[in-house]
């Protein structure tokens, strides 16, 4: 198997933290791209048009300065990286993402900031193994 394109689904938690780190040297070692995608939150439809929009642009700036601090860690070490704001259910997100971009493989941590979630529902990695076309590495 050939591995020439990584997504790594990343939310500053630390299981994605480690997740980053194993992405990072992996495509060191494989000669690797990476694709770092956020899932921002779906805004309810009952706000107000302008707060709306406040509360859209606010959630979109979030996502994009925590993509880019792994972009840019990646460019420090001589990867090819891009950044992706992905929007919806994160586990089809992250799974639809990967099929649409031709990753080779997802990595991505066992646990994210919503563990209540998690408990609740299934963890998003467990719903992302069953989706994914391609293999996915979980890493504690």
């Amino acid at each position: 198997m050939e591995i020439r394109k990584i997504l790594v689904p990343v939310d500053g938690s630390a299981c994605s933290e480690k997740a980053v780190d194993y992405a990072i040297d992996l495509a060191r070692m494989v000669g690797a791209s990476l694709l770092f995608v956020n899932c921002r939150m779906a805004l309810p439809p009952m706000l107000g048009r302008d707060s709306w929009d406040q509360a859209r642009e606010a959630l979109v700036k979030r996502s994009e300065v925590l993509l880019h601090s792994y972009c840019d860690r990646a460019k420090d070490e001589g990867i090819e990286s891009r950044c992706v704001v992905l929007e919806g259910a994160v586990d089809k997100a992250i799974a639809e993402t990967a099929d649409m971009d031709h990753c080779d493989l997802i990595v991505m941590g066992s646990r994210g900031h919503s563990e209540l979630e998690g408990l609740l529902l299934g963890s998003v990695t467990h719903r992302v193994l069953q989706l994914a076309e391609c293999p996915v590495t979980v890493i504690r």
